[in-house]
């Protein structure tokens, strides 16, 4: 519990920094949402454009990152409501005491990339390898769970801490280490430039991605929670029916670099869906092996479902 307690005192600070220039961005009934610029953000951020959460009665501020730490730190300070985020984030939050929950699953994707220079074709051929990742995070996780998947368990690769996703990027791409780990747009901005990708979370079922929402916001506003649900869908079937269109979206708004839009495959957005128990438990093992979290928790401590039952029935 002192790593977790440690890491949490750390973005809290940071928060205090962050709230300050947000504490009055927003009225009261604004539900103040937090995103990263992935393949997630996307519906929220053509709802946005297209006036979507006004048509359904809901306020929606959408608040972006540039990256987690940034985005967690917001959660500590009190400036956000709901946020895009994944399995062990959900979990610190709950064993710091912060009363976030899941909501539901998402769609976004995770993989391994190879270096052009290492002669790897296939995620069999990372064993004794040296990979680039962020340790102690979702894409740590991701490596483990796509490599044991196909007999290769946590140690039989060796583990090459590059927390900034820019610098592990061109490591890969220069041949400094043998792969890599990424979410997208990253890992479709590696494969453009020539690296080879090996695995991907679609590819093995794992699913760590998630939104976040406040117990406050789900006991205080959950109709406005419905109705956030409701416009997500509406704008991810609009992009399922034609993703092409939006390509222009995903570098002018979404973040996304230039390199990658014209060749990102889009995911296909599926209904608002809860995150399968297993998949929690899964990571919840895989925090306590790392002795990164001692607190008992199990997936009902972790999940609300009221946001989407009109899905669930």
């Amino acid at each position: 519990m002192r790593k977790v307690i440690a890491v949490f005192v750390c973005l809290f600070a940071a928060a205090l920094v962050f709230a300050g220039g947000r504490r009055d961005s927003a009225a009261p009934s604004t539900l103040r949402f937090g995103l990263i610029g992935d393949t997630n953000s996307l519906p929220l951020i053509l709802a946005e454009q297209q006036g979507y959460f006004e048509q359904e009665g809901v306020q929606v501020q959408l608040i972006q990152f540039n990256n987690a730490q940034e985005r967690d730190a917001a959660i500590q300070a009190g400036q956000l409501d709901g946020v895009m985020s994944d399995l062990l984030a959900a979990a610190f939050l709950a064993a710091g005491g912060f009363d976030f929950r899941i909501t539901s699953l998402t769609d976004g994707r995770y993989g391994i990339v190879a270096s052009p220079q290492s002669g790897i074709t296939s995620a069999a051929q990372l064993r004794d390898r040296r990979i680039g990742l962020s340790v102690n995070t979702v894409i740590q996780y991701t490596v483990d769970a796509q490599l044991g998947a196909i007999g290769i368990p946590m140690g039989e690769y060796e583990t090459v801490a590059v927390p900034n996703q820019n610098i592990r990027l061109n490591m890969v791409l220069d041949g400094t280490v043998d792969a890599g780990g990424f979410p997208d747009p990253f890992l479709t901005a590696a494969v453009v430039q020539g690296a080879v990708l090996v695995s991907t979370t679609d590819s093995v079922g794992v699913m760590p991605g998630v939104i976040l929402f406040s117990q406050r916001a789900l006991n205080n506003r959950l109709e406005d929670v419905r109705a956030f649900y409701r416009v997500y869908y509406r704008a991810a079937q609009e992009i399922n029916a034609d993703p092409d269109t939006f390509r222009r979206q995903l570098v002018e708004h979404a973040n996304f670099p230039e390199i990658v839009r014209d060749t990102f495959d889009f995911v296909t957005f599926s209904k608002p869906t809860m995150v399968p128990e297993q998949e929690i438990v899964n990571a919840l093992d895989w925090l306590r092996r790392r002795d990164l979290l001692q607190a008992a928790l199990s997936p009902a401590d972790l999940i609300d479902t009221r946001a989407i039952n009109e899905w669930l029935n």
